[in-house]
């Protein structure tokens, strides 16, 4: 009976060891931001925020412009103005002054909006490529190597890897 036992307290240590090794933990890292400047949709969504920006920059300088002008007519014709005159050209430059102050926190707020509503798609692709190759790697943890303090080298870069298969 005792012989039994010790065959059995063998055979189950030698299983649950092969099955410990078989349960070998695969990390992985991936500079993400790498791969996002990488991808292709990267540089359209960025040229498509630079013409933006270049619009809304272009349609700010003539505003400034404007304010420009009338901020120089006002000073040379100020002291013939009568006070009621003057007060309105004073009230016209603080309005439109007003309006470029509005019009520049507006455009920022746009660009931004802007920048998620193109970006988001791309982080969205290249997260489930991430999550693709992770799996077909049989990794159970993926870090960004831009958070990690330290990689060993038996940690695998899903980089390369990541790019092939989307072609980069």
């Amino acid at each position: 009976m005792k012989s039994v036992f010790k065959i059995c307290l063998v055979a189950i240590l030698l299983l649950s060891a092969g099955l410990v090794k078989a349960q070998t933990l695969k990390f992985a890292h991936i500079d993400s931001q790498a791969l996002i400047q990488a991808m292709p949709e990267t540089a359209t969504a960025q040229k498509t925020l630079e013409d933006q920006a270049k619009g809304l920059e272009d349609q700010l300088a003539s505003m400034q412009k404007e304010f420009q002008d009338k901020l120089a007519e006002y000073t040379q014709k100020a002291d013939s103005l009568t006070d009621i005159v003057r007060q309105a050209k004073e009230e016209d430059l603080q309005n439109l002054q007003q309006r470029i102050q509005t019009f520049n926190q507006s455009a920022q707020q746009k660009l931004q909006q802007k920048q998620a509503e193109l970006l988001q798609p791309i982080y969205k692709k290249a997260n489930e490529m991430i999550e693709t190759v992770a799996k077909e790697q049989g990794v159970i943890y993926v870090f960004d190597a831009n958070a990690v303090l330290y990689k060993s080298n038996a940690s695998i870069d899903l980089l390369p890897l990541v790019k092939a298969k989307l072609g980069i």
